[in-house]
This record gives structure tokens, sequence and C-alpha cells, in this order.
């Protein structure tokens, strides 16, 4: 595993001095590495820099923008292992996990050439009133100005690449503030864009306090934020955030039906790699799982067994499932939440074995829809899966849509009139089928309604978010 430079690249200069932030692996609690901090000074001289390169930035031609995509393709190539090895010390992400991840970023940030090239406007018939007689128009789309990006620790490169990729290919600068647990990978990432981009500070990785975070927040040189976390740090964010474009990425509780029609075998085994990969830590992890009651016994003791099978393991080996939690209030957080449901007449069918940050997968078993239970409620982001049993179609759905969040869902039936039932009355961005709500493609428009967020992700939508329509008028 090769570290990147950690001191602060801000506005063409190299600044070593101010406080430093220390990270660890979180499997062995090491220190990996410190790296240097932006004050408010800094992260100014930051965005200062950011609207000089964008003006730069826009001027670069479609193909341009293309050849630098590219060349940040082929930087990330070369690094796989080294990239994939980063990940899973600074975020204790199980190596399987974190190799596709690289490869996810790879093809975000392929998928964001080709885009480059596919920024179309459209000409327009004016002359349908008498005021527009012998008019023409025309509108292509061009970049509302720099982008803020701040991104999570759990995909500490391709939720990155979601917000840097779109960016540059639509020809905005951006200034990134990386996630404190996990901000390496973002600095290697940035020294691939310094290589590969001929426009100076078009990305700049600005680790910082959240006061200086709140500054950027408010800054409105930014023409853009496009932040992923938690929907009460989204929304806070939101708020502050002026007359710039906001899009938030917030998670959610995600629910999967499964009908008794469904192929239990595969739909338990699902359910559990999408409930405990990554110790849970996944905006679209199944948090919540409704069986049709003709086989919801049989579908639990599936996912009981499966899931008593896992534990934490060193995020270094290739088979494991489950790393550690971020950090130990994490776990402590997450098993606090599974004592309230236990205490209020949830049953606990596995085990909570807590070790500092490891925790065992936990698998309750609920009456109803359980109401007032924070693991069924709001977002756990942890190894924690709640099955509830239903018994109409009508049910289930009404269930599973008692959420003040809406990211995903999923669904196991071979019902066309039931997946399109589903489809028209779940309150989600994305609705699967034959599969669990952790499903994404990062072409695909991925966002949530209610409090999971605002705007779609997948780089020709976040391209659209970061750009507007700008019209000729042609008299004559």
């Amino acid at each position: 595993m090769h570290l990147p430079d950690t001191r602060l690249f801000v506005a063409s200069s190299v600044l070593d001095e101010g406080p430093r932030l220390a990270v660890r692996d979180p499997w062995t609690m090491d220190p990996l590495a410190t790296v240097r901090m932006a004050d408010a000074a800094a992260a100014s001289r930051a965005v200062g820099a950011a609207v000089e390169a964008f003006g730069a930035l826009a001027r670069l031609a479609a193909y341009e923008r293309r050849d630098m995509l590219r060349a940040i393709v082929a930087g990330l190539s070369a690094q796989k292992e080294s990239l994939a090895l980063l990940i899973a010390h600074e975020s204790g992400k199980p190596i399987t996990y974190a190799r596709a991840e690289v490869g996810r970023a790879v093809s975000t940030f392929d998928l964001a050439a080709e885009e480059a090239t596919r920024m179309r406007g459209e000409v327009m018939a004016l002359d349908i009133t008498p005021a527009g007689k012998d008019t023409t128009g025309s509108w292509v789309r061009i970049p509302r100005g720099p982008v803020l990006g701040i991104a999570p620790f759990n995909f500490p490169l391709n939720l990155v690449a979601h917000k840097v990729a779109p960016a540059l290919a639509c020809g905005a600068s951006i200034v990134l503030k990386p996630p404190p647990q996990a901000p390496l990978t973002s600095l290697a990432l940035a020294a691939i864009v310094r290589d590969a981009c001929p426009v100076e500070n078009a990305l700049q990785v600005v680790p910082c306090d959240v006061a200086v975070a709140e500054g950027l927040v408010k800054d409105d040189r930014f023409a853009t934020l496009s932040f992923t976390g938690s929907a009460r740090v989204g929304w806070h964010l939101a708020s502050i955030a002026g007359k710039k474009r906001v899009l938030l990425e917030l998670g959610g509780n995600a629910a999967v039906i499964v009908h008794e029609d469904a192929d239990l075998a595969s739909a338990a085994e699902r359910i559990v790699i999408g409930a405990f990969a990554y110790a849970g830590q996944v905006c679209i992890k199944v948090q919540r799982a409704y069986a049709h009651r003709p086989i919801a016994a049989a579908l639990q003791a599936r996912i009981v067994e499966r899931a008593l099978s896992l534990a934490p393991a060193s995020p270094l080996e290739a088979s494991t499932v489950l790393g550690p939690l971020i950090d130990e209030p994490n776990a402590r957080r997450v098993e606090d939440w599974v004592g309230q449901a236990v205490r209020a007449g949830a049953r606990l069918l596995t085990r909570t074995r807590r070790d500092q940050n490891r925790l065992d997968p936990i698998v309750l078993g609920v009456d109803g829809e359980g109401a007032g239970l924070l693991v069924v409620d709001e977002e756990v982001f942890g190894p924690v899966l709640t099955l509830h049993a239903y018994d109409t179609w009508d049910d289930a759905l009404r269930m599973a849509d008692r959420s003040r969040y809406g990211l995903q869902a999923g669904v196991f039936t071979d019902s066309s009139a039931r997946i399109q039932q589903a489809f028209q009355r779940l309150h989600v961005g994305a609705l699967v089928v034959g599969d669990v709500p952790t499903f994404r493609v990062d072409s695909m428009p991925y966002g949530g309604s209610r409090d999971s967020g605002l705007g779609r992700e997948g780089v020709a939508y976040a391209m659209e978010e970061m750009t507007e329509r700008k019209l000729l008028v042609m008299r004559g």
C-alpha cells in the first residue's frame, strides 16, 4: 500500500503548517498517517483558486475534457490494488468490496469521459407567435460554476468520484471536503487528477473541521453543493447554503419485501449480504425485511442461520464480509438502539456481541410495524436487520412505506401486478425487482425522496444538476 502525500495543496501552493488530523485503521487501531487540515483562510484561498480554474475548465473543448477524464481512468487503473488496500485500511472495508469500489470508480470516470462529449442542446422554434416571426432560438448547457463536494467515509473513492467526475466532465472546478475518518483516498485521487488535468486547481481536497466546512457551504462563490451523508447534517447544510444549487444524497432505512412466490434461498442470501456486508455501513443497506406470513418462518430460519455464520474479520482477508464499524462510538450507538428495541418487545434472533467497534450481525424479529423503534424508524448504519411478517400485499406496501426516508426499496415477487403496485405506491427514488435495495449501477439516476435527499447522482444526471441552459436568440 502506498500512502498519498498528506500535505495541503491549495491555490497551486503546498501548505504544510497548521493542525493535523490523525487517521487510524479501524480494524487494528494503528495510526496510518496525519493529514494537514485547512483553516478558514486556506479554505477561502481554495475557493478563490477554484473560481479562477473554473473559467479555464469551462473553455476546454469537449474532446479535451474527455481526454482529461480518460487520463484519470488510466491513473486509477494503474493504482487499482494500492487504492483498494488504502480503502481497506482507512475505512475498514473488506478488501473484496474495496476492490469492487475501485473498479466502480474507474467506471464512473469512464462514464464521465463519454458524457463530456454528450452535452447537447436544442434548436427551438420561436416563431410560434407573431412576436417571434423571423426569429430562431437554440440553447446549450453550461456549467453553473465551481462545485463544493462533501463526501462520507463509507465509499471514500467512488462517492467522491460521483462528485468529481461529473464536475470535470461539464467543465466545473471542484473543492472537495473529504471524510475525516478516511481522507487518504481523496488525496490519492487528487494526485491522479493533478497529473491528468491541464488546468491547475481543477480539484482541490480540503480536509477541515466542521466550522470551516460550514463556511465553505455558505460561500456564495460556489454555484453547487453536492453532499452525501446523514439526513441531519445534509438538511442543516441545505438551510445555510444560500442561493447555490443543492444536491443531497442522505441515505435511509431501506426495506425489502419477500412474497410467497419468491425464491426463498436466493432472497435470503441477498438479504443477508445486503444487510451485513461492510458491517451495514451502506446507505442503501437492507434494514427492514417484510415477509409474507406463509413463508415468514422459513425465510427467517434461512436468514438467521446465514447471519450466525458471519462475524467481523480482518478487512484484508478476501473471504471477509463484515469488517469493523468505523469507530467505537458508532458501535455503541448501534448496540444501544438494539437494546431499546429488545426492551420494547423485539425478539433477538441472533446475538449481540460487541468488541470495541466490532459487532456481530444482529437480526431482530418485530411484530407489526415496529413504530417508535430506532432500528426501524431511523438509519441504523450498522449490521442490524429487522424482520416483519405481513398478511396481504397491501399490508406489505403500507408497512414498507411507513418511513420518512425514501432512497430505494426491493421486492421479490413474480407478479407483474404486484410489481406495478409497489412502483406506484412506494415513495422511493428507485424500486429494485428481484434483488435487495442495495443494488446500484453508477450510470443510473440515483437519489431519494422525502428525507433521503434532493436531486440525482449518476454521472449524466449529476451533470444536469451542475449545469444550466443558456439560450441564443437570432432575429432576422
